[in-house]
């Protein structure tokens, strides 16, 4: 009989006779406060992916973007990010309720290093903030508030690998059909989806 290998990696000491251990200066890159290039960084970056997890760990990772400097910096140890209309899931403004600690990366078109911020984050509807968050004439419903507890800057070699930042290899754009999606789900009638499809559009036009 076969007898079975266990290929899991189990303990940081495996982990680390795999990988290796970093170099010296690697470490040194871990902030404990936004500096001038971090904050910089943040005034250009429309775009966000903030990762959360509720008191049992289960995981979220939610998009955020806007126009350049979407995301206030209020001192060198807080972001304000606003969260504006969506699906009203609120999978991600849950688990900050029951575990504040997040993740952000920060991402620029056309630059291949990317942000990482890391801490604790609260949500508030604070007048003032909101209204310094306002966007195409219309304040976000509320703020989420990161206490930054680790900023470092991540190398470029994912952006590298990917060519994401290179047209020429580009697949072909795949647009999704909430219609066909939802027909595929709950039986929609063909017509009902393509009412749908409109819908969504509508709404990606007037109701950003």
């Amino acid at each position: 009989m076969e007898t079975s290998v266990d290929y899991r990696v189990c303990s940081i000491a495996q982990l680390r006779s795999i990988i290796g251990e970093p170099g010296e200066l690697v470490p040194k890159k871990v902030m404990n406060t936004l500096d001038e290039m971090a904050i910089d960084f943040i005034s250009r970056s429309p775009f966000l992916v903030l990762a959360s997890s509720d008191a049992q760990g289960n995981l979220d990772a939610s998009p955020k973007g806007g126009r350049p400097g979407f995301v206030i910096v209020e001192d060198q140890v807080t972001l304000a990010i606003p969260d504006r209309k969506g699906n009203k899931l609120i999978f991600g403004l849950q688990n900050i309720l029951a575990n504040p600690h997040v993740g952000v990366i920060f991402i620029i078109p056309g630059t291949s290093e990317t942000l990482r911020v890391n801490g604790t984050a609260e949500l508030t509807i604070e007048p003032a903030l909101l209204n310094r968050l306002t966007e195409h004439g219309t304040p976000p419903q509320l703020a989420i508030r990161v206490h930054v507890h680790e900023c470092f800057f991540h190398c470029a070699k994912a952006f590298i690998r990917s060519q994401l930042w290179k047209p020429e290899s580009w697949p072909a754009p795949q647009k999704i059909s909430w219609g066909k999606y939802f027909a595929s789900k709950i039986g929609l009638s063909s017509e009902a989806a393509v009412k749908l499809d409109a819908m969504v559009e509508h709404d990606y036009e007037h109701n950003l």
